[in-house]
């Protein structure tokens, strides 16, 4: 049995907090703060994620449970859950989202020779999104019909790792083919989409990019031939 480093601990390891530190002073994350810094913080969220913590309360318990090992795993102290959701609240999201992008480049260079079972060199993405339902009460914010909110989330998947590399919280109203206009098209890439983000005038600019798009028709579609070349 192994007896050194926690598993948390050695996931941890894998991750470049140089560059992460780097992004922290960009932004001022650490600046006046005097309890749970940028990289403690995103410890605890990443400790909620791989343990499927389901509120602020349930990481609060689920830490507090666990206190003695906490120090082993790179958290100084046990977090009380309004210091966590102040710093939810008042830490600059584009930390993580830089950190993030940096840590989806590192993962897709690993992939990069994964077989796709197809005879294929390009690069191969997936896009689709998926509403997220919430409490109206709790998000009014987040209105989407008389008695529901939700958001949606837009995502592009790399097929080789199934790593997203796009990712778009928006509210629950905004129709999918608005997310064309968000994609800088990759020459020579392959994106595969379900009929929702059939518009012509959008996948043109793909095409004009130079890469390609699989999707499906819609049955309202009635397309015409506006001319023949023959060879």
């Amino acid at each position: 049995m192994y007896t050194g480093k926690m598993l948390f601990a050695q996931l941890m390891d894998f991750l470049p907090w140089t560059t992460f530190a780097r992004i922290v002073d960009r932004y001022g994350g650490n600046h006046r703060v005097r309890s749970l810094a940028c990289a403690e913080h995103f410890r605890i969220l990443a400790f909620a994620q791989l343990t499927y913590r389901e509120s602020l309360r349930d990481i609060e318990a689920c830490l507090a449970s666990q206190s003695a090992k906490l120090y082993h795993m790179g958290i100084r102290s046990t977090v009380r859950r309004s210091t966590l959701a102040d710093a939810n609240e008042r830490r600059d999201w584009r930390i993580y989202a830089d950190f993030a992008q940096r840590l989806i480049a590192q993962a897709r260079k690993l992939y990069l020779q994964e077989d796709l079972g197809l005879d294929l060199s390009n690069t191969v993405y997936a896009l689709d999104s998926t509403t997220i339902d919430l409490c109206l009460s709790l998000f009014p914010w987040a209105s989407f019909r008389s008695t529901k909110a939700a958001v949606k989330m837009h995502m592009l998947l790399d097929l080789r790792g199934n790593i997203p590399s796009f990712i778009h919280v928006s509210d629950g109203k905004l129709h999918d083919i608005n997310v064309l206009d968000l994609l800088i098209p990759e020459p020579a890439a392959i994106y595969v989409m379900d009929r929702a983000y059939l518009d012509f005038e959008r996948l043109f600019g793909l095409h004009e990019a130079g890469a390609f798009f699989v999707t499906r028709a819609k049955t309202t579609a009635v397309p015409q031939e506006i001319r023949m070349r023959r060879t």
